[in-house]
């Protein structure tokens, strides 16, 4: 048995429990961080790993700006694959370029910097993309890449080098948190405990195993992602991330603070891609490769199971389609596919005390590569 007390055990090494625990560790705090798997498998390392604050609405766009700032300051220490790409938001039609005006005008408001493409501008910076698919572009050349298959490991390494009282371990699956007038105890698979005054449960979409009962009553739910990889595509360059007309029809920043956003109808061949919660982003990755996606999918938090394993064929023919009216891919040029998930709820994120020693925050949604950092 440990007998050691931390001031803070954070129980998920994903995006968002890795933040609070840099916090934590900036604030002088010792800081106990405990993940189930071997490395994090889940939503952070599944993703585009698009740090994009142009696409949030409220304090998330505050919290995206100030990741920003924290992400290039670890970047300087110790390279986490940040990279410092901008952002391309590529407007298609009447409507999608009226809605970046409109966004433009808002972020105008908002000191933030940015700039609006006419067509040559964007060919001349990427001349692979089709050009009766762009008709202007709303840039924003502050925003960052990162690499989510080796991100988060490389933040780990960068706790354990940078503080002397962070501890991270993996394959610790956490079975019980009881909080007493002493602390909180925290017992694990292996049939170790752990003492802190405090513990933080980020859990992402693993609602199983801590607290059940308050998942399933949570009116979270779950989405599923799809997305593509293509093998190395040397012939393509496509530096930043590429974010195109549906997601414009689809980000919430669009939504909140551009006047049209509601008026404007989907053309036809948009109907479907909608359906299936479709928008069409690229992001290239150091080795020449492309992830495109993605497709949305939900169903409640306690039947996860409803939306399986398996991907779609046709959901990924459905965006392959979309994505060459863009960006002409070679043929059978997909190296792999894969499924993603992550839980979101109405109020973008579930905080919720069990008691002045137990928090619980998790159900971020989309937002966790941007957001988390600030």
């Amino acid at each position: 048995m440990h007998t050691k007390t931390y001031d803070l055990i954070v129980v998920g090494g994903g995006i968002l429990g890795t933040f609070h625990a840099y916090h934590a560790l900036k604030k002088g705090l010792t800081v106990l961080h405990l993940e189930k798997d071997s490395v994090p498998a889940g939503s952070t390392v599944r993703n585009f790993g698009q740090v994009v604050p142009s696409g949030m609405a409220g304090e998330w766009f505050d919290y995206g700006v100030r990741g920003l700032e924290i992400y290039q300051t670890i970047q300087t220490e110790l390279d986490i694959s940040v990279r410092n790409n901008g952002s391309y938001y590529l407007a298609s039609d009447d409507d999608e370029v009226q809605i970046i005006h409109e966004l433009s005008a808002h972020y105008h408001t908002k000191g933030y910097a940015h700039e609006l493409w006419h067509k040559e501008q964007v060919l001349s910076r990427f001349p692979q993309l089709k050009k009766d698919y762009v008709r202007e572009a709303l840039v924003f050349g502050q925003e960052l890449s990162v690499e989510p298959d080796v991100m988060i490991q490389r933040l780990h390494r960068y706790l354990e080098q940078k503080f002397e009282t962070y501890t991270l371990r993996y394959q610790t699956t956490v079975l019980g948190c009881d909080s007493s007038s002493q602390g909180v105890t925290v017992t694990a698979t292996d049939k170790q405990t752990f003492q802190a005054d405090h513990v933080i449960i980020c859990n992402g979409y693993e609602f199983k195993i801590l607290f059940r009962e308050l998942f399933n009553d949570s009116n979270l739910e779950i989405s599923k992602l799809q997305m593509l990889r293509t093998i190395p595509l040397k012939d393509i360059l496509l530096a930043g991330n590429i974010l195109t007309g549906l997601t414009i029809r689809r980000y919430e920043s669009f939504e909140t603070y551009c006047p049209s956003f509601h008026n404007v109808s989907a053309p036809a061949h948009y109907q479907e891609l909608q359906q299936w919660g479709i928008h069409i982003l690229f992001k290239q990755a150091p080795d020449g490769s492309i992830i495109i996606g993605d497709s949305h999918e939900y169903a409640p938090a306690d039947q996860l199971e409803e939306l399986g394993f398996t991907s779609k064929q046709f959901i990924n023919d459905l965006m392959l389609t979309e994505a060459n009216r863009i960006l002409p891919l070679p043929i059978h040029s997909i190296a792999t596919t894969w499924s993603g998930f992550y839980a979101q709820h109405k109020n973008h994120i579930v905080e919720h005390d069990i008691d002045h020693r137990i928090h619980i925050r998790t159900g971020i949604g989309g937002k966790g590569m941007t957001a988390s950092a600030g």
